[in-house]
């Protein structure tokens, strides 16, 4: 102890010597904030009986026992266990102090701190919670809550396990079955270097859903060229086309390459396994590897399927919304304030979901009775109630532009005695403006254009693109307000339609039968870096392609019942899947 002070001594000789006069002021000042009082047993004494206890200052003398405990090595046995009496006879003073002194509010303060700690540490501390029945109730609920949390999470991790068992025994059975009967698959014709009337090259990647359902011969039509495929069960097919796009957002030609397979394949998905023209056998959705995942929060606050669910631009928000009318605004994660979380009752089919781009404040809710609403998650009520005409009752698709204070809202028409996708008429997109509430122009789709399904902005908000139920792509001049380009990329319809990461391409997800749309639209989703495709099912699992590199596509965790929406995080590697078990999961990839 004496060489430490006589260190500290000379330390102070060369400040002064140097003339280091604010160093010295500042080690002066750390001196005086030493929690161990430079070991001097006068002061440490002094600090414990007149400063900490007296003004009973429980946290500070607490850390100041830590302290000395962790100064002492933990081969001194002796030492150690002398240290461990003193600190029990200390608090064991403070408490009695704090009693005479009639400060029975620190006690319980204490206790409420320390409590756990002092039970941890066995029959030492148990009898001086004889007279505080209530603290140690309350923690021991603490101690329950916590061990229930923990075995929640270990519960829900081991259902998801036995749920993937049970799914992967019903695919042996049904690949049993399957191996007894004789499937034929017509070969598909390629033609290479043709190219649509419009300029867009086309690869076509089938993707299978649900074998329960019955598919109808589909054709893909490339300029004069066409190419006939015969299937044995319903799928989504996914396209993707190929763009080339210059400084003035102009569209020209050029040939697509997709990365997974090579230039100039032709894709086909089956429900056995994936295969390529030239021969070649790749990796089918249901031998997939599950999604190894950091993260999973399942949301049950909605009573009915799942019919839609968005990230916020941001990423901290989501919105989901069910068939039976309700938005629910919630948050995944703990540490995110919940003053946002509110459910909205539109009290009609919920048909569409967009944030604004630039800020989580705005949430459009497109309905189908004609409504849009502009929900304002800051004030908490809906500050704008626009209608689309009469005659275009379902507002299908919604979408913000990413540069400019507007939307474009994609309506129908609505055609009665059918229950599927082909049951909504013409279309109507129709710009809005944010500022002032009110539709600026409404785009030209010709005369009496089928239902457009589904919108996409590029990333300044100058091309926009959208889908039919034609199975036509078109796409449109912004600035102009004219339709520049269009061309057919499904013989059926299409539900979803996305830009490709790098903006070169477009991304659309059709069906090969009317029927198998009949409860829902099928979507799909990018994730931030454009290498991973996520898209819907009939299954109780989500398929994961990987869009670029040779790596192997993924399954979600799964659900009880269909993915019916997903979505990917705007900046990180995580999506949610919502599905008609009425639950919505969030997952993030490891």
């Amino acid at each position: 102890m004496e060489n430490m002070q006589y260190a500290e001594e000379l330390v102070r000789e060369f400040l002064v010597f140097r003339g280091f006069t604010n160093t010295l002021q500042a080690f002066e000042k750390e001196l005086s904030t030493d929690i161990g009082k430079g070991f001097q047993v006068d002061k440490i004494l002094n600090l414990i009986f007149s400063v900490y206890i007296t003004n009973f200052q429980a946290e500070k003398l607490v850390g100041l026992l830590s302290f000395f405990k962790q100064c002492v090595s933990s081969s001194e046995t002796v030492l150690t266990a002398t240290l461990a009496k003193l600190e029990i006879s200390i608090l064991r003073y403070y408490i009695v102090h704090a009693l005479q002194s009639g400060r029975k509010d620190k006690v319980v303060e204490f206790f409420g701190t320390n409590g756990n700690d002092l039970l941890l540490r066995g029959q030492d501390w148990t009898s001086w919670f004889g007279g505080l029945p209530a603290l140690l109730k309350i923690s021991s609920e603490k101690n329950t809550v916590k061990h229930l949390k923990k075995d929640i999470k270990q519960l829900n991790m081991k259902l998801s396990q036995l749920q993937a068992l049970l799914e992967e025994k019903e695919a042996q059975l049904s690949r049993l079955k399957n191996n007894s009967e004789t499937i034929k698959y017509a070969n598909i014709g390629q033609t290479k270097n043709s190219t649509l009337a419009s300029g867009v090259n086309e690869e076509s990647l089938l993707l299978s859903t649900n074998s329960s359902e019955a598919c109808a011969t589909t054709a893909t039509h490339m300029g004069s060229a066409e190419m006939g495929q015969t299937w044995a069960s319903s799928r989504p097919a996914l396209s993707r086309f190929a763009t080339n796009m210059s400084g003035n957002d102009s569209i020209s030609p050029s040939k697509l390459e997709f990365e997974d397979v090579g230039a100039g394949d032709i894709i086909q998905m089956f429900n056995d396994g994936l295969y390529t023209e030239n021969g070649r056998d790749a990796q089918g959705e249901e031998d997939f590897p599950e999604v190894k995942v950091d993260f999973l929060e399942t949301f049950l606050g909605h009573t009915s399927p799942i019919s839609c669910c968005r990230f916020s631009s941001s990423g901290n928000n989501i919105a989901s919304a069910s068939v039976d009318g309700t938005v629910r605004i919630w948050t995944y994660d703990s540490s995110t304030p919940a003053s946002r979380n509110a459910t909205i009752y539109c009290g009609t089919e919920i048909m569409s979901l967009e944030w604004e781009c630039k800020s989580d404040r705005l949430l459009l809710i497109g309905t189908a009775d004609g409504g849009i609403k502009a929900w304002n998650v800051d004030a908490k009520r809906v500050v704008c109630d626009l209608n689309t005409t009469d005659a275009f009752p379902s507002v299908l698709d919604l979408k913000c532009s990413p540069v400019e204070p507007i939307f474009v809202s994609a309506a129908a028409s609505r055609r009665y005695g059918s229950s599927n996708i082909y049951s909504w008429g013409f279309a109507s997109l129709t710009v809005w403006n944010m500022k002032t509430w009110k539709a600026m122009t409404v785009l030209p789709l010709g005369e009496d254009p089928p239902a457009i399904t589904s919108l996409c902005f590029n990333h300044n908000g100058k091309i926009l693109a959208a889908s039919a139920v034609d199975g036509m792509i078109h796409m449109f001049d912004m600035s102009a307000g004219l339709q520049i380009t269009g061309w057919p990329a499904h013989d059926s319809a299409i539900s979803s339609i996305l830009f490709g990461p790098d903006e070169t391409s477009i991304f659309s997800l059709g069906f090969c039968d009317p029927e198998s749309s009949k409860s829902c639209r099928h979507e799909m989703a990018l994730d931030v870096n454009g290498r991973r495709l996520l898209v819907t099912s009939g299954s109780v699992r989500a398929p994961i392609y990987q869009v670029r590199g040779h790596a192997s596509g993924m399954r979600t965790l799964p659900h009880g019942a269909a993915i019916t929406t997903v979505d990917w995080h705007p900046t990180l590697p995580m999506f949610l899947t919502g599905s008609a078990d009425h639950s919505v999961q969030v997952m993030s990839l490891s």
